[in-house]
């Protein structure tokens, strides 16, 4: 297993070297804007070349995880609307419709439809019925958008890949479904050289971006995950409860920011830089800082996720805890102004006042 994936991690590797220089000549780069404050043009084929690493492998090893033909052209194609998205700016209508293309694709020919959101409110189960189909097309939509959304700096989008990838690989490997827990480990090992290159760690003419081809990719490789293991007939792998702790800050993120500029009069879509991330910079962090904070707040929910699940504490409690979680999440975004202001009192660093007038 070790060596199986050593070489994976060098075939992530190189196909990222060799994506770079098709890239340039394609004009798949960032360029620095308004919002986008790096310098120079950076290639985008992170998610390109993770995505052709994985179909690699599944193509090579048959019979790894059920549906793989499905699986990857659902990758294949969010992938490539995702790298025509970077390099010619599609309209969110169109994304939209692929990616709920690929969830009804998903349901039909993979069967991978949420039937039950569990014992959530403490009153019995929750039976979807007939509306198992439209809840799953808004799941997929969701978490895909969540993780493109969170994709605002250097290894933020790897970093909480890494900790969602992990988590469900830990709960699917104590629930003995090994090939899964294995794709989970796979999908870990082709993240780090991005990691490494995108924060410039061998050099930064090397650096990289995900793009949206890889924020879509990833997004519905987790809920993909999560839909197999907690709609599973019989005895599912983990609970449908506990999937919202492994997904909580991507998910809370995109919530609130999308609750906040519905309030203010904007589309849900339309980008701003009142993000957790850029919250965390006003206040003084800097982009590494911010990085390992975030991360470490998201390892803490999925622990508490998979402490939940191992200890099968009443999926009620869990639920309302997240609830209650995400309250606070929401609280201190709508007044991260307030909030920045009295850290840095509590800190004693310099008074700075924030405003929320662009």
């Amino acid at each position: 297993m070790f060596l199986d994936l050593l070489f994976t991690f060098f075939i992530a590797f190189a196909i990222l070297f060799l994506m770079r220089k098709v890239a340039r000549r394609v004009g798949l780069v960032d360029k620095p804007s308004g919002r986008k404050l790096h310098s120079g043009n950076i290639p985008l084929v992170g998610g390109i070349s993770i995505c052709i690493t994985i179909i690699n492998y599944i193509y090579s090893h048959p019979g790894m995880i059920n549906h793989a033909n499905l699986y990857m052209l659902c990758i294949f194609g969010l992938t490539a609307v995702g790298a025509l998205d970077d390099r010619f700016d599609l309209s969110v209508k169109i994304r939209m419709l692929v990616q709920a293309l690929i969830s009804v694709a998903m349901i039909y020919f993979a069967n991978a439809e949420m039937h039950s959101l569990g014992n959530l409110l403490g009153f019995g189960v929750i039976e979807l019925g007939i509306l198992g189909g439209l809840v799953t097309v808004l799941a997929v939509i969701g978490c895909i958008n969540a993780f493109n959304m969170v994709d605002g700096i250097d290894g933020l989008l790897g970093g909480l890949s890494i900790v969602t990838f992990g988590s469900v690989g830990i709960l699917l490997s104590l629930s003995d479904e090994q090939s899964l827990s294995y794709l989970c480990i796979l999908l870990v090992v082709c993240m780090i050289p991005y990691i490494l290159m995108n924060l410039g760690l061998v050099g930064h003419k090397r650096k990289v971006f995900m793009g949206d081809a890889g924020s879509m990719m990833i997004g519905f490789t987790v809920i993909w995950l999560l839909i197999g293991a907690s709609q599973a007939e019989g005895n599912p792998m983990i609970r449908p409860v506990t999937a919202l702790w492994l997904i909580a800050v991507p998910l809370m993120d995109m919530v609130s920011i999308m609750i906040r500029r519905v309030k203010q009069g904007k589309s849900p879509f339309k980008p701003d830089r009142d993000h957790l991330h850029h919250i965390c910079q006003r206040l003084g962090l800097s982009s590494l800082q911010t990085l390992g904070l975030i991360c470490f707040i998201a390892s803490v929910f999925a622990g508490i996720g998979i402490l939940g699940e191992i200890l099968l504490l009443p999926e009620y409690i869990m639920f309302y805890s997240f609830i209650a979680a995400f309250i606070g999440y929401l609280v201190i975004l709508v007044n991260h102004c307030k909030v920045i202001n009295f850290c840095r009192r509590i800190l004693n660093l310099p008074e700075k006042e924030y405003s929320t007038v662009k």
